[in-house]
């Protein structure tokens, strides 16, 4: 009988990637692949450990899958990704439960470390230099449905941001051969997906280490057959060019929609980050943006309560959100954490400071959204559909302006059959806080 085998992927689309390359790699190898953990004989947790709360709830889930080693079928758990690198000794000290710990960059001997606790029944680490080259030629299960894929473009980071700890967990900037990101999207189009999300610690750096660009990069892989939709995430702000501007103006696959972090807009807070931005340079940006672009859609996210955030701080960033009207805005509160710089600085914020002036920021950019919501009411909008409500004759879908699980959506009412994967064209008929309500129409729209 072959060795089931079930898995919990945590943390960002990054992670994820990695989760969709094991699972290729077990079913490859004969493992059959369940999403009953009661039934599973290796249960996998790929966790992340970025802040506090993503720590929490891969401990917790690390836990939660433990129990099936009494109640269920479980005969190995490994635990992977960033926390198993960063906690490998703690994590089996303080965890009997589990068998083996598998680093951000050892991914690939997952086969081998599975069968090795099956057949042993002993303990293992598997850890590798975490500069190595990204891993290619890997097969691949989606787990987003088949129509959409997110492609990591690059590994590791080089910004030493000083809240973060990333560079310590997955090495340097490694930008990935051009001709393998083109390879692999090849082979995905065929398979029928049609969205691309391009996803690294930083887009906008890649090809520095190879001698070419993103934007060399995203002329390619928009001439692939099949590929609709191209969208990019992690920008950062300062290596966003003028060429890069005028290729998402100017090539219709490339999505008028940018991902760009920029975590706080007080330039005291940005230098003691060791963010390269200033007040003044995102401002400047931005306008540059929306004038070459008028329809892009810009989305960020911010950190409140980082050491020293003063109350002047605060309000430069409140006045900053206010200002600007980002079209989407996540805000986290300040993680200390170890083996960082900004651990150690002074004048830490309290816990409950961090969380008022997140509510603040968030309740301000519901405002926002809902009014820039109310100005699509009347206009027409590609939708890619991802869903329908059970029971009801509505579907769930996404346009051009939003990356899946974290932006708005857009329910339709419609009678008809559709399928995930289906792009339609959609009349907005009323709008809440985030999301959009619209009707089937027939006319053509970009």
């Amino acid at each position: 009988m072959l060795n089931t085998v079930a898995f919990v992927s945590l943390g960002c689309d990054k992670n994820l990637v990695d989760s969709e390359h094991m699972l290729g790699l077990l079913n490859k190898e004969g493992f059959t692949l369940t999403g009953d953990e009661n039934k599973a004989e290796v249960l996998i947790v790929n966790t992340c450990c970025f802040i506090e709360d993503a720590k929490k709830e891969s401990i917790e889930q690390i836990l939660e899958v433990a129990k099936y080693k009494h109640t269920g079928n479980c005969k190995a758990l490994i635990v992977t990704g960033c926390m198993a690198e960063r906690y490998r000794d703690e994590i089996l000290k303080e965890m009997p439960e589990v068998d083996a710990v598998v680093g951000t960059t050892s991914y690939d001997k997952i086969v081998d470390v599975a069968r090795n606790v099956l057949e042993k029944k002993q303990v293992i680490q598997h850890f590798e230099d975490i500069n190595k080259e990204h891993l290619e030629n890997m097969p691949r299960i989606l787990t987003t449905g088949g129509y959409f894929a997110y492609i990591k473009i690059a590994e590791g980071c080089n910004s030493f941001c000083t809240y973060c700890i990333i560079p310590s967990l997955r090495g340097k900037y490694r930008s990935r051969p051009k001709e393998n990101i083109i390879d692999e999207v090849k082979k995905l189009a065929e398979d029928g997906v049609s969205e691309i999300i391009l996803v690294a610690q930083n887009t906008t750096l890649y090809g520095i280490d190879k001698g070419y660009t993103l934007v060399t990069l995203l002329q390619e892989l928009s001439v692939i057959e099949g590929i609709e939709w191209i969208k990019i995430l992690y920008c950062y702000p300062e290596n966003i060019t003028d060429e890069l501007i005028a290729e998402i103006k100017n090539n219709s696959k490339i999505c008028n929609y940018l991902d760009m972090p920029i975590q706080h807009s007080s330039d005291k807070i940005l230098k003691l980050m060791n963010r390269q931005s200033s007040n003044k340079y995102l401002k400047q940006i931005i306008h540059k943006l929306r004038e070459n672009i008028p329809n892009i859609i810009i989305r960020t996210t911010l950190i409140v309560g980082f050491p020293n955030e003063t109350v002047e701080d605060f309000e430069n960033l409140v006045d900053f959100v206010k200002e600007i009207k980002f079209d989407r805005l996540g805000v986290f509160t300040y993680s200390k954490e170890e083996g960082t710089p900004a651990a150690t600085m002074p004048n830490q914020i309290e816990q409950h400071i961090k969380e008022m002036r997140k509510d603040i920021i968030m309740k301000i950019q519901q405002k926002i959204s809902k009014e820039l919501c109310a100005n699509k009411i009347g206009k027409i909008f590609r939708v890619l559909i991802e869903g329908k409500l059970e029971g009801e004759d509505v579907y769930i879908g996404r346009t051009y302006g939003d990356a899946p699980e974290v932006d708005s959506k857009v329910f339709v009412e419609y009678e008809g059959d559709l399928i995930c994967g289906d792009f339609i064209s959609v009349k907005i008929t009323h709008s809440d806080e985030y999301d959009l309500i619209g009707e089937v129409i027939y006319e053509y729209c970009e």
